[in-house]
């Protein structure tokens, strides 16, 4: 809980003290592990986690799904905050796998700034590519950890030259490894001109670290060995020669990504990191809406809903969504229009996070991320603010490219399995079309693990068991059309191929590119759109 002499501070101290970021990775590169370590440093909890491992028994914080904690991935993005140095981090774990892709996408629409985490031994993945891009194309504030020094892996100068070529990043070391794997000895941090020296492998504790200095004392020598020091002080001249020093403008502008070195599981180069990020990350930065820019220092609320997360609590069926507040103050019990309800509505439970664990929450500023009870209401995308209308912008929804027939595998439970695929699909992690002939459901997704997870979630969660069927369908589109008409003529001619969405729009569903072009072209007046806000 937060002191209770905090609740006098000004809105702009309080906005100033907030520092929200998204930790982003390719799948196994070790995100969860260090969002865990993180918490451990800000004392938000007492005994890391580890995603996978046979010793540590405790499943990640972030990873609080039944799913998570059997597979050793994380499917969901979570929400966790902590006080460390007199400010409030907000962290945001994204899943790192490409099928979970859409709930990360819209999560960093959300966050100031980045930290993407990249495994040593196997350098920028695909997957890292296309996130790192996202964030590029929102000119979002970029950190680089390298981490698992503990194990062999890539030269640190060709991860660096990867880091360049790779995600277009221009790159700027501040730590630098000596060694690596079984050589590993320490991490030199450039940015506070400190040597800090790795103890015994495999420790979880910081104590074996040792700090010197100066780069040319002669006890590095003694330490790490000559050969160690003098590779050491030669990499550093190289280092110094290629890359540019650091420049806090261009890394708030997103022109330059500080890289770091550290393990993450044996807790090594994690505070190097936490005390630079805290010192040179963005507090909340403006956001777009379609009317105009909203600032953080505005006296009005203003917020959106950038995810939906049904049962975050099994046993209460609650089903949370999950607000980011850009301007003004955020109070319980407040009424607070929604802008695409065009009503007002007051919450008497809004929650901060430790990922499943919840905080009753008074007040929230630009920056926090407050979850709010729903029963159905919101919609991700959705605005809340003071009575403006208001419609943020970058909230990407994804047409879906593999489908399935959906079947109730026990007919007692019916009504369980239509109101789990119901507030499953509200997540956005799937889509839900019934067809209109026959009324059959099929769920449309961007990758085949959620398919996996739904059938896990129904089950677990909601009591339900289904079973899927294959369907062969290339796209599905929307489809609007200005005379009411031409719309009633096309449902007539195509209705073996015509859906409903779960909110009632009308879905082309296209068996091949092909058939899809052949429907443009013998329907002009009918317009095809691959994602739903077309049709909106």
């Amino acid at each position: 809980m937060r002191p209770y002499f905090k609740i006098f501070m000004s809105k702009e101290t309080e906005i100033a003290r907030r520092r929200t970021f998204g930790i982003i990775s390719h799948p196994d590169a070790g995100k969860t592990t260090l969002t865990e370590k993180l918490l451990l440093f800000g004392g938000a909890i007492q005994v890391a986690g580890a995603v996978k491992s046979n010793k540590i028994k405790k499943s990640a914080t972030s990873d609080f799904m039944e799913i998570e904690k059997q597979r050793g991935i994380s499917v969901a993005t979570s929400v966790m905050g902590f006080e460390y140095r007199d400010l409030q981090i907000n962290i945001l774990d994204t899943p790192g796998h490409k099928d979970f892709a859409e709930d990360t996408y819209r999560t960093l629409t959300a966050v100031d700034s980045v930290i993407v985490v990249i495994d040593v031994a196997k350098g920028v993945e695909p997957q890292t590519e296309k996130l790192v891009e996202v964030s590029r194309m929102r000119k979002t504030p970029i950190i680089v950890f390298i981490n698992k020094l503990d194990r062999e892996g890539l030269d640190a100068f060709d991860l660096i030259d990867d880091i360049e070529q790779k995600l277009g990043l221009n790159a700027c070391p501040l730590s630098w490894p000596i060694g690596m794997g079984q050589r590993f000895k320490g991490v030199y941090n450039i940015y506070e001109n400190k040597l800090s020296l790795f103890g015994a492998h495999g420790k979880q504790t910081e104590g074996e670290t040792i700090v010197i200095n100066d780069i040319n004392d002669p006890t590095i020598d003694k330490i790490v060995g000559e050969s160690a020091a003098k590779e050491l002080r030669e990499e550093m001249e190289t280092v110094k020669g290629i890359y540019p020093d650091f420049d806090k403008e261009a890394y708030l502008n997103g022109n330059q990504s500080p890289v770091f070195f550290g393990s993450a599981v044996n807790n090594f180069g994690v505070k190097e990191l936490l005390d630079c990020f805290v010192e040179i990350a963005p507090p909340p930065l403006p956001r777009e809406t379609e009317e105009r820019t909203v600032r953080p220092e505005e006296n009005a609320f203003s917020g959106f809903v950038f995810k939906i997360h049904a049962n975050m609590d099994p046993k209460h069926r609650d089903r949370i969504a999950f607000l980011r507040i850009c301007s003004g103050e955020f109070k319980r019990n407040t009424n607070y229009f929604h802008v695409r309800k065009g009503a007002k509505m007051k919450f008497s439970n809004p929650t901060t996070f430790m990922a499943s664990k919840k905080e009753l929450v008074e007040e929230a500023y630009p920056g926090d991320v407050v979850g709010l009870y729903d029963s159905g209401n919101f919609k991700i995308g959705d605005t809340l603010s003071d009575g403006e209308s208001l419609h943020f912008k970058g909230l990407p929804s994804f047409s879906p490219e593999q489908f399935r027939f959906v079947n109730n595998a026990d007919p007692m439970k019916s009504k369980q399995l239509a109101k789990g695929l119901e507030q499953l699909m509200d997540e956005g992690v799937a889509q839900l079309f019934i067809k209109e002939d026959n009324g059959r459901k099929i769920v449309g997704t961007v990758g085949a693990l959620q398919f996996d997870v739904i059938q896990f979630r129904l089950e677990h969660e909601y009591g339900a068991k289904c079973t899927y069927e294959p369907v062969n369908l290339h796209k599905a589109c929307w489809v609007t059309s200005e005379k009411q008409s031409d719309m009633d003529a096309f449902v007539q001619r195509r209705k073996k191929d015509v859906a409903r969405d779960k909110d009632g729009l009308l879905v082309y569903l296209a068996e091949s590119a092909w058939a899809l072009n052949t429907a443009r072209e013998n329907h002009p007046e009918i317009d095809f759109h691959l994602t739903n806000e077309g049709s909106n």
